[in-house]
């Protein structure tokens, strides 16, 4: 027969068709090209009830064919990334170092180096989990720069090509990592190792709070005088007997104002319980469990209570990877009873989370709320409302107790109007005690000189008749001087008799007498005649006299 057709030109450049069979030679590239990361499908797939056949999606592919431009390919997809040139830093010293990462990664990776300890230290702090080397926000910085594969294989391959040149800090640290076996598995369990206790607490703390805020509720007794007497007050308004009302009432208890002196209800609510309920409380102080209780999501917490929990079980993985890198014993037993111990806490946690909800429940079913109200009740927000209202009531029950004392000082100063301050008893001259003293001491003047008035007459009474003799020399002064002393002698006998009487006068209450008064003369004004006849007679005193017609003083 004739011979088989000659082939077909083949296109401008060189090219193979494609897909390649499976021993087919791989074209030779002249020019380095971007890499595809994919993973690669080698595995055997079985035949299964849909494909009877052995042949993969990747086996039915074989008989698809066409020319493929391995030229433009190269020429589109070559590396642009420019030949690693070694970058001279610090001029002075003349070191060159490869570069690999763009400007932008080897900037934040430097950065973050600068809050790092020493990348040689990182490694082995990583390897034993050191807390004192490293803490948790470098963890997380050091989980924001895990190299990619690509990164892995540039700085490899720059490497290579480079035996000679130093990498570059942030190339030089990536690879560190890059050494390090399950370093995600290892940050990830080294951050919830951390975590834990914080986490725990942020979930145990609330819900103890929660379980106190229900025992306030349940057992303070200022909140039951201000709903029932808040109660009555409704009753009476509207007309009816209601057996009781839902406690997100109490947000608008403040709005409602009386029609005279436009005063809020929970106003005269205040007034009311303080008057009829004397021992009644501010409330505020009482519930602060129902404060704290207000400030929390507890949604949130049922979501970080589920994260705990889901963190566990991947610790639990993370660990087992870690094991098979030669992890040694005692660190291993370590942490193995660590993840027991969390896995027995989260437990108990959720248990006691779930009684507390239930008792919460409960405590709205006590309030008289309908199962469907219940589930459309929010914890924090039930918590909020009774906080906001204990608040408002603290508030208003302060300014009823100024507004009391500020009555109680005016009705004290009508009392006093128009009164001399001396006529107070408030008033501060003296003090009791020294106006005691005061009286004691007159009483005691009082008693003295009347005792001595009436030694005085005693002693007059008993001495010998003196007269005014006035010596006319001085003879008679010495012949009179002998006998005073004698006269001396005498006086001082009768003071000690005073004395004595004195003192039985003072010390025997009985015998006191109330002093008398000194008699005043008749004539007050009167003038002594000797200054009159002297000075002179005045005008009217003259003509009182008949003594001058002229009225002119007449001087005799």
């Amino acid at each position: 027969g004739a011979p088989p057709p000659p082939p077909p030109p083949k296109a401008p450049g060189s090219g193979h068709l494609g897909p390649a069979p499976r021993n087919s030679a791989i074209p030779v590239k002249k020019k380095k090209t971007v890499r595809l990361f994919w993973k690669e499908v080698n595995h055997y797939v079985p035949p299964t009830v849909a494909n009877t056949s052995k042949e993969s999606l990747w086996d039915t592919l074989r008989g698809v064919k066409f020319q493929l431009d391995t030229d433009k390919l190269e020429h589109l997809f070559e590396s642009r990334t420019k030949e690693q040139t070694p970058k001279k830093v610090g001029e002075g010293k003349g070191k060159n170092e490869v570069i690999v990462l763009d400007a932008k990664r080897s900037n934040q990776i430097n950065i973050g180096l600068t809050n790092l300890p020493p990348p040689r230290t990182i490694k082995q702090a990583i390897l034993n989990m050191d807390s004192v080397a490293m803490n948790r926000e470098g963890i997380e910085m050091i989980l924001k720069m895990i190299p990619s594969d690509e990164e892995k294989t540039k700085i490899q391959d720059a490497q290579m090509q480079n035996p000679d040149t130093p990498l570059g800090a942030a190339e030089q640290f990536l690879l560190t990592l890059s050494s390090i076996s399950e370093l995600t598995a290892r940050l990830n369990f080294w951050a919830f190792k951390l975590d834990y206790e914080t986490m725990e607490q942020e979930v145990a703390e609330p819900l103890m709070d929660l379980k106190q805020a229900m025992e306030q509720l349940k057992n303070n007794k200022t909140l039951r005088y201000i709903l029932a007497t808040l109660l009555a007050i409704g009753n009476f308004l509207n007309g009816a007997q209601c057996k009781g009302f839902q406690l997100d009432y109490l947000a608008k208890v403040p709005e409602v104002k009386d029609t005279v002196h436009k005063q809020s209800l929970l106003y005269h609510l205040c007034t009311m319980v303080m008057e009829k309920f004397p021992e009644s409380t501010d409330l505020y102080s009482e519930i602060g469990a129902v404060t704290r209780s207000s400030k929390v999501d507890f949604e949130l917490l049922t979501v970080n209570l589920a994260k705990m929990e889901k963190q566990c079980r991947s610790s639990w993985d993370n660990l087992k990877a870690i094991a098979k890198h030669n992890m040694a014993s005692p660190m291993k037993n370590k942490l193995t009873e660590f993840l027991k111990d969390c896995t027995e806490r989260i437990a108990i946690l959720k248990i006691v989370h779930r009684r507390v909800i239930n008792r919460f429940n409960k405590l709205l079913i006590f309030t008289g709320m309908t199962p469907q109200a219940i589930k459309d009740t929010n914890i924090n927000q039930f918590c909020k409302t009774i906080s906001e209202f204990a608040l408002e009531y603290r508030t208003t029950r302060e300014r009823v107790l100024q507004q009391q004392k500020k009555k109680a000082n005016q009705r004290e100063r009508n009392k006093t109007r128009g009164k001399m301050i001396t006529d107070t008893k408030n008033f501060a001259g003296k003090s009791k005690k020294e106006k005691k003293e005061e009286e004691e001491a007159n009483a005691l003047k009082a008693v003295l000189k009347h005792s001595a008035m009436n030694g005085e007459v005693n002693l007059n009474t008993s001495m010998e008749p003196r007269s005014r003799v006035r010596g006319k020399s001085t003879g008679d002064a010495r012949r009179g001087s002998v006998p005073a002393r004698g006269k001396d002698t005498d006086q001082d006998d009768n003071t000690e008799e005073i004395m004595e009487r004195l003192v039985k006068t003072a010390t025997n209450p009985g015998t006191r007498l109330i002093p008398r008064e000194r008699k005043r003369a008749r004539q007050v004004n009167r003038k002594s005649l000797r200054r009159t006849l002297k000075s002179g007679l005045s005008e009217q005193e003259s003509k009182a006299l008949g003594l001058s017609s002229k009225g002119n003083p007449v001087n005799i």
